[in-house]
C-alpha cells in the first residue's frame, strides 16, 4: 500500500490548479493537506485585515477537502520543526508544495526539503502562484528587468502560461483523522473589539467565491475596464487581489479565463497581472524590499522626524484632503481601497506629510486584505520614488485635482467621506502647494547624492 503524501499549502488555498496537490493525487495512496500558521525567523506576521481572510479561507479549503475525502491538518510553530513532526506522525512518504519567492520563505523551503530527502523523503516542489518562474526573465546582460515596460515585453515572447488544472473530485483520505490544531484556537479573527463587520459584509473568502468573482468580472466589467479602471465610483475593477494573494485563485486561472473573452481590453487587465509579476520578481532579487530602498541614493533623502499626529490623522482619514480621506475610510471598512486611491494616499503622506514610505507600507500590510510581500511594499516604493520602474521619481500626486478628474461628480467621496460635501467642510491638515515645494526640495538632496 502506497503511504501517504502531504500537500503543504501556503498562500495557495486551492483545489483547482494547485500541481502540489496533483503530484499527490497522481503517486497514488492517501492524501493529507497541511497548512502551517508559520513562527519561523524572517517570517513577517501577519495583519489584521490578512488573520481575518485567512481563517475564513482555511475554513472554506477544510470543507472542501472534507467533501472529497481528504483532510486538512492544522500546526502552528517553525515549519523546519512541524514538517518533519507531521511526516512521522502520518509516516508520509512524499511532501509536495508550490513554490514561495520570499528570501526568508526559500531558504526555509530549501533547508526542509534537504532534510526530508536525507531522511529518504520525498519530496518536491512546482510552480504555482506566478506566471513566470524570476530565473526566467532576464535582461540581455542577464540582469533583473528594473523597468517595466521591458520586463513585461520579455514575458509576452516567452511560451505562453501553462493551462490551469482542473480541480479534482476525489482525494483519497487517511483511514483515521491525523490531529490538527483547532483553528478557532489560532484567535486569528478579531474579538475584543471585533471591527471586522465591514470585511464580513464586502468579502466572502474561499475558493467557490472567487471562482464566482471571476466568472462576474469577465462578464460585467471586463468591457469596460480600461476606460473605467481609474473610476474610483465605477467599481470596474476586478478585485481579484484578495483572492490572488491568498491564491484561491492561480494567475494561470485568470489569464486563460481573461484570454478566452476574446474581449479588446483584456490586454490592459493582463498587464495588471503582469504588474504583479513584476513586483515578485523584484522582490526575488531584492528579498528586503519592506525595509530598504531599491535605489540605494534615496537612502540620502532627508526624512524629518515622523509626525505622529499627522500619521494618525491620515491612517483615521482625517486629513481634511477629501480624496484621501475617502481612501483612508474605504480602507478601514473594507480592508481594501482603489487603486488610484491608493496612489493619492501614498503619495499624500510620502511628498506633503514628508512621512517615511515605510510608515505607509506597515499601515497598509495591518489594514489590506489582499496586502501581499512584493506588491504592497512594491507599490509603496513606486509611489515615494525609491523603487523599480519610478521614474519620474519626483512625481507628486495633487489630490484635489485627482478628485476633479476621476470623481468629477463627487460620487466616490459621498459614499466614503460625505463629510466633505457639508457646507462646513474639514480644513485640509497641510497647505498643498507649500508641502509639494517642501518634497522637491528634499528630492533635489537625492538627485545631489546621485
Amino acid at each position: 500500500m502506497t503511504s501517504p503524501s502531504l500537500v503543504w499549502f501556503r498562500d495557495d488555498l486551492r483545489l483547482a490548479d494547485n500541481p502540489a496537490l496533483q503530484a499527490a493525487l497522481e503517486r497514488g495512496g492517501p492524501v493529507v493537506g497541511l497548512y502551517v500558521l508559520e513562527e519561523s525567523p524572517g517570517i513577517r506576521p501577519l495583519g489584521g485585515a490578512a488573520r481575518w481572510w485567512l481563517h475564513a479561507s482555511l475554513a472554506s479549503l477544510a470543507g472542501r477537502l472534507r467533501e472529497r475525502g481528504s483532510t486538512l491538518v492544522l500546526r502552528r510553530g517553525e515549519a523546519a520543526a512541524v514538517l518533519p513532526a507531521v511526516v512521522a506522525e502520518l509516516e508520509a512518504g512524499a511532501v509536495f508544495w508550490n513554490r514561495r519567492y520570499g528570501g526568508a520563505e526559500r531558504g526555509i523551503d530549501a533547508a526542509i526539503k534537504a532534510a526530508l530527502r536525507e531522511q529518504g523523503t520525498e519530496v518536491a516542489s512546482f510552480s504555482a502562484s506566478l506566471l513566470f518562474e524570476p530565473w526566467t526573465v532576464r535582461t540581455g546582460s542577464d540582469t533583473p528587468y528594473a523597468v517595466f515596460t521591458p520586463f513585461w515585453r520579455a514575458c509576452q515572447n516567452l511560451p505562453a502560461p501553462r493551462a490551469p488544472l482542473p480541480a479534482p473530485v476525489v482525494i483519497p483520505g487517511m483511514r483515521t483523522t491525523p490531529r490538527s490544531d483547532d483553528l478557532e484556537a489560532w484567535e486569528l479573527r478579531p474579538t475584543h473589539p471585533d471591527w471586522a463587520d465591514g470585511l464580513a459584509e464586502h468579502w466572502t473568502p474561499g475558493e467557490p467565491a472567487a471562482a464566482a468573482r471571476l466568472a462576474d468580472f469577465l462578464a460585467d466589467d471586463l468591457s469596460r475596464y480600461d476606460r473605467a479602471r481609474d473610476e474610483p465610483a465605477a467599481e470596474s475593477t476586478s478585485r481579484l487581489s484578495p483572492r490572488l494573494r491568498w491564491g484561491e485563485l492561480s494567475p494561470h486561472q485568470v489569464w486563460h479565463a481573461a484570454v478566452q473573452q476574446r474581449e479588446a481590453d483584456a490586454s490592459r487587465f493582463l498587464s495588471e497581472l503582469g504588474w504583479r509579476e513584476f513586483a515578485w520578481h523584484t522582490l526575488f532579487h531584492f528579498p528586503d524590499l519592506a525595509t530598504r530602498n531599491w535605489r540605494a541614493e534615496f537612502d540620502a533623502f532627508p526624512w524629518p522626524p515622523p509626525n505622529r499626529d499627522h500619521l494618525s490623522a491620515w491612517q483615521r482619514g482625517r486629513t481634511g484632503v477629501a480624496l484621501v480621506d475617502a481612501g483612508m475610510h474605504e480602507l478601514w471598512r473594507t480592508g481594501f481601497m482603489h487603486n488610484r486611491v491608493r496612489m493619492v494616499t501614498a503619495s499624500f503622506l510620502v511628498k506633503n506629510l514628508l512621512i517615511d514610505w515605510r510608515l505607509g507600507e506597515e499601515w497598509f500590510w495591518d489594514t489590506l486584505v489582499d496586502a501581499d510581500a512584493a506588491s504592497n511594499a512594491f507599490n509603496w516604493q513606486w509611489v515615494a520614488g525609491s523603487g523599480a520602474d519610478a521614474a519620474p521619481y519626483f512625481r507628486i500626486f495633487n489630490p484635489e485635482r485627482q478628485r476633479e478628474k476621476f470623481d468629477p461628480n463627487s460620487e466616490y467621496i459621498r459614499r466614503w467621506a460625505p463629510e466633505h460635501l457639508a457646507a462646513d467642510p474639514p480644513a485640509p491638515l497641510v497647505d498643498l502647494a507649500a508641502t509639494r515645494r517642501q518634497a522637491l526640495d528634499a528630492y533635489d538632496v537625492v538627485k545631489r547624492a546621485r
